[in-house]
């Protein structure tokens, strides 16, 4: 592929992320509220906006309420991304993010978002099936809607490998698990995602590495696991390469997974190998926790990049 493959998110519950700076937060206290923003969110939408700041040309399809769509029309408008969501009656579901500074911690608070119907289904893979080609690739991201089934992803899955695309899954719980025997082409859950996923405990790197061995086995190209500040594990093939953000300051936590994967997906579309996609992605998931905003600042990457360590790791 070309750094000019399109590349098309799908986020079915987005969220308007409203987040509130609350230095020296205490449960069950009067807190003053030192600052508000509110961004359209969703990992989904996340990953175009980073991908979009990034130069790829990306479509953005999922659901959105029709009631308050207008933050993510300008979001794309602004960022020149193709806006093929599907709109439903009612309100794009609202996410907290209480971002407390002196600790460096973040607490989520996540609204229930809107329950798509089966004609809203029906549109959603008419949409997907219109926008697949060989030389298009998909991220799958985020919870699914209050009552979609456990194994949408697995479907969506099928269908884009039906029309020759690719597929990068980030999504965790039952929906992850039903999804990979359709295989997708990539997956980045995070350490907690994968202890649900495998019910076993992470307490070290062979752990981690076990897991995305197996999960390779299973025929997915390329495994992604993030772990926080202590980095992340990338396999592919027969190579694992272990890397270690730089230290950054800490803003919010919050699209640093997202950021990721559109890192990842960039480099690969790019065709770099494995410790350049790793590099690249980890650089990306370490800009974002600079910001509060999503996306990403080209200027900002390069620096980040040579902070990166990278180190080859055999289970």
């Amino acid at each position: 592929m070309t750094s000019q493959a399109r590349i098309v998110t799908v986020t079915l519950n987005p969220a308007i992320d409203r987040t509130l700076s609350v230095p020296d937060f205490q449960v069950g206290e009067l807190n003053r509220v030192l600052e508000v923003r509110e961004n359209a969110g969703g990992k989904g939408v996340n990953v175009a906006s980073a991908l979009a700041d990034l130069g790829v040309p990306v479509v953005a399809t999922g659901f959105l309420g029709r009631e308050n769509a207008r933050l993510f029309e300008v979001l794309f408008r602004t960022k020149g991304i193709e806006d093929r969501f599907l709109r439903m009656d009612g309100s794009t579901r609202l996410g907290l993010k209480l971002v407390d500074n002196s600790c460096q911690k973040v607490t989520e608070l996540n609204c229930p978002g809107l329950t798509p119907g089966a004609a809203d289904l029906d549109a959603l893979f008419a949409t997907v099936r219109e926008l697949a080609s060989p030389d298009t690739w998909f991220v799958l991201s985020g919870s699914l809607p209050p009552g979609a089934p456990a194994g949408l992803y697995a479907d969506l899955i099928r269908v884009i490998h039906a029309q020759g695309a690719k597929v990068a899954l980030d999504t965790s719980g039952e929906p992850l698990r039903l999804a990979l025997p359709a295989a997708p082409d990539i997956v980045k859950p995070n350490r907690k995602e994968l202890e649900q996923l495998t019910g076993t405990a992470m307490t070290g790197l062979e752990d981690v590495a076990k897991a995305a061995s197996h999960l390779l086995s299973q025929g997915i190209a390329l495994v992604a696991i993030s772990m926080g500040v202590e980095g992340a594990l990338f396999a592919q093939g027969d190579g694992m390469i272990v890397t270690t953000p730089p230290t950054v300051s800490l803003e919010s936590t919050v699209g640093a997974g997202d950021a990721m994967v559109a890192g990842l997906l960039f480099a690969q579309i790019q065709g770099r190998n494995l410790s350049g996609s790793a590099r690249f992605a980890t650089a990306c998931g370490a800009h974002a926790v600079t910001r509060l905003a999503s996306g990403v600042d080209l200027d900002a990457l390069p620096a980040l990049e040579l902070g990166v360590k990278l180190a080859a790791f055999h289970d």
